[in-house]
């Protein structure tokens, strides 16, 4: 698990659902079942567009080592 694409799950979410929903509306959908799926999706593709920012960010950023980042071993566990 990534702490970073935790954090930026609040962000991708935010922007998904709000994003879609208003697609969905600009489209001249305005009952309740496409506002609701357009809430679903979004919120089912938060989670792996997150990671994937998460991903493209460290793997851009030269002071970011993956040997630092893993857990550290307390008495021989993980």
């Amino acid at each position: 698990m990534d702490r970073l694409s935790v954090i930026l799950t609040f962000a991708t979410g935010s922007v998904l659902v709000g994003g879609l929903v208003i697609v969905v509306l600009s489209m001249g959908y305005y009952a309740w079942q496409p506002i609701v799926g357009a809430v679903a999706l979004g919120l089912v593709l938060t989670w792996p567009a997150a990671y994937v920012i998460s991903q493209l960010i460290k793997r851009n950023d030269p002071g970011w080592s993956a040997r630092r980042d893993a857990p550290k071993k307390r008495n021989g566990k993980t």
